[in-house]
């Protein structure tokens, strides 16, 4: 989210459109919110593939007691984006606040599904602990809290990029970077203790179906949030800097940021795969719903935990559920130490 953000802020209010002369040169065209005149029909196919997408994550979590975000989130991006895209482009206020909008639903929706099979590996490893090479308690605020470092990183470099002054956006550029290298190195990380995790739960002849699918469903989507990543870091290190006062400098951006199509492959055709992928493989459906459930070290029998907090009131069970969330899992983590 934080590049799309800050290299499509009012500060860049450019759009390219061919060139009669021989060269074929970008034209800059002032006054518009996007660098490239948006194409009309693509936002309404994604937010109708969306939709549908995230009705089938409503109906299979309204079946398996789980709660949907980011399908939700992403058809109300495209949406606003399509709206854009129909002759409401050009820069003023009520257009801007929908285009800041778009980007914010649509941006927001990847971390937030790199959160999710954070906690599906966690639940994963909760289910055969004796085989986890990590406690399961750990996984989602260790994730979490990079996650969280990466996030932070990318608000920073918004709020410099977005300055008119090419240090801050030099400076800008860099924090970006440095929050798309520390994800690559999360994703890597990751995908290593799922696999060592793998490799145990065959050695150890593990029979249940539902762990190897889930742990391959995660391999899927974690290989499609690091190409996405990719696209992103290669990106930022192309022609980003913009100066708004000499048109000619906006003729050596990266083609990345003047041609609208790198975006609809590698980021809402991405995130359309990852959202199709759990629609087919739904983790509460191959989860035990029994949170507490888990298999003992012979492999078959499954023995459940005592509820521990069975005494704490509902209603604080979910203000401490809500603000663990917040936290990408570090509250839960810190009142299970005090304990």
């Amino acid at each position: 989210m934080a590049g799309q953000i800050s290299r499509q802020s009012i500060l860049f209010l450019y759009t390219y459109m061919p060139n009669s002369d021989t060269n074929n040169l970008p034209k800059p065209v002032p006054g518009n919110l996007y660098i490239y005149i948006p194409n009309k029909g693509a936002p309404i196919f994604f937010t109708i593939a969306f939709a549908i997408s995230a009705a089938g994550h409503i109906w299979q979590c309204l079946m398996n007691g789980l709660h949907p975000l980011c399908g939700v989130l992403l058809t109300a991006g495209y949406a606003m984006r399509a709206y854009n895209a129909h002759g409401h482009y050009m820069y003023n206020t009520p257009n801007l606040l929908v285009y800041i909008l778009s980007q914010v639903f649509i941006y927001i929706c990847p971390p937030l599904l790199e959160l999710a099979n954070y906690h599906i590996l966690a639940r994963i490893l909760h289910y055969i602990p004796h085989l986890a090479p990590l406690r399961a308690s750990s996984i989602l605020p260790l994730f979490g809290g990079l996650m969280a470092l990466v996030e932070a990183l990318n608000a920073l470099g918004v709020s410099f990029a977005a300055n008119p002054t090419g240090a801050r956006q030099d400076l800008g550029r860099a924090l970006v970077l440095a929050a798309l290298a520390l994800q690559l190195c999360v994703v890597v990380v990751f995908v290593s203790v799922a696999g060592v995790f793998h490799w145990r739960c065959a050695d150890a002849a593990i029979s249940r179906r539902s762990v190897p699918t889930l742990l391959a469903t995660l391999y899927i989507s974690m290989a499609l949030i690091l190409v996405r990543c990719v696209y992103r870091l290669v990106e930022h290190v192309g022609g980003t800097a913009v100066d708004i006062d000499d048109p000619e400098s906006l003729r050596g951006l990266s083609p990345l940021l003047t041609e609208e199509w790198f975006f609809y492959v590698f980021e809402g055709g991405i995130m359309l795969c990852n959202s199709g992928l759990w629609n087919v493989v739904n983790p509460g459906r191959l989860l035990p719903r029994q949170r507490g459930l888990r298999l003992d070290v012979d492999g078959v029998t499954e023995i459940e935990d005592e509820d521990i907090g069975s005494d704490t009131p509902m209603v604080v069970r979910g203000v401490y559920a809500v603000v663990d969330v917040l936290s990408f899992g570090l509250f839960r983590f810190v009142r299970r130490g005090k304990r």
